[in-house]
């Protein structure tokens, strides 16, 4: 009987052994820290995507995110003005609020008058977008992104 009794224990001990990596908590397990390339945006109709931008040969466009800090740049091969810009970020399970610093002499113009900018997030394992809302809350453009880190 004891035999009996320390096989069930084994058994039921090793199924929730090998059961752990299927659970998913993924509030603890998704995280917009890393570094970020953009795929494309989206143009949105209310909240239908009514328009799909892939990034052109040569345009990249890189985000990263780390220990509340954000920094990002553009290349446009067919374009001489530098995009960059560098300050403070906070993101939550659906929202992402970016306060920059400075940036490029292009981006400072920006910065200048607006310095924060806040974004609908919606973050996936290896994928995430940040939606521009209208003062209504509805969805203007989005820009997606790919992790690369």
């Amino acid at each position: 009987m004891k035999i009996f009794s320390y096989a069930i224990i084994t058994v039921v001990v090793l199924v929730l052994f090998a059961a752990k990596p299927f659970q998913n908590d993924a509030s603890s397990q998704l995280s917009l820290e890393g570094t970020w390339e953009q795929i494309d945006q989206y143009t949105y109709d209310g909240e239908k995507v009514v328009d799909t931008i892939k990034a052109t040969e040569g345009y990249r466009q890189i985000k990263m995110f780390y220990n509340g800090k954000v920094m990002w740049t553009r290349f446009v091969p067919q374009d001489s003005v530098e995009w960059f810009g560098y300050g403070s970020y906070i993101a939550t399970d659906d929202s992402l609020k970016e306060t920059l610093e400075y940036g490029s002499a292009s981006m400072m113009q920006i910065i200048d008058t607006v310095r924060v900018f806040q974004f609908k997030l919606i973050l996936k394992d290896n994928w995430y977008s940040q939606i521009q809302l209208d003062a209504d809350g509805n969805p203007l453009y989005s820009e997606n992104y790919k992790r690369l880190d």
